[in-house]
């Protein structure tokens, strides 16, 4: 069930987190938030655990199994990666890394988000961000949807916030 769904419009930019509805959508449900990661975080500050592929760190889906092997249990979660093909080929290339068939596909975004649905605690926040409405799946309760709108031949930025419920295991889900 949808509790809430907003539609804002604002000027595009590739860091998601300064775009302000999407500032404030993330503020909001962060409150109260200690221990956020984000295997994406680019120039964002906001995650007590950061990763940035093009600032020397480490694979995302890396940083986030070494962030459980440690034993961190998160409050919430970002789920902020490339949002297409083409963005994956373009972020590799950037930090002088080939891209191969199995990094543009499906399993790219799926390798990351299974170790962040293990990295969150049961009652915690999801955010996720792209192109597509689908989150960390049909399973997870969505508790709240932002579409912003660009203008012009931009696509939207779809915000999708979710709850992880106690038992919930990645045969559950759908994405």
């Amino acid at each position: 069930m949808i509790i809430q769904a907003n539609i804002e419009w604002a000027m595009p930019s590739r860091w998601t987190f300064q775009i302000p509805p999407i500032a404030e959508f993330v503020a909001r449900h962060l409150q109260g938030a200690v221990v956020v990661v984000d295997p994406f975080c680019g120039t964002s500050t906001i995650a007590s655990h950061r990763n940035d592929l093009a600032q020397d760190g480490e694979d995302a889906e890396m940083f986030c199994r070494r962030l459980l092997a440690e034993g961190v249990k998160a409050d919430a979660v970002l789920f902020d990666p490339p949002y297409s093909p083409r963005q994956i080929a373009e972020c590799y290339a950037g930090v002088g890394r080939k891209t191969s068939i199995e990094d543009t596909q499906g399993s790219f975004w799926r390798r990351v988000r299974n170790p962040l649905r293990d990295l969150l605690r049961p009652g915690g926040i999801a955010l996720s961000f792209g192109w597509n409405s689908s989150g960390f799946g049909k399973a997870w309760p969505l508790i709240d949807l932002l579409l912003v709108r660009h203008g012009g031949a931009h696509n939207d930025t779809i915000c999708v916030a979710q709850r992880k419920i106690g038992g919930l295991f990645d045969s559950d889900t759908d994405a």
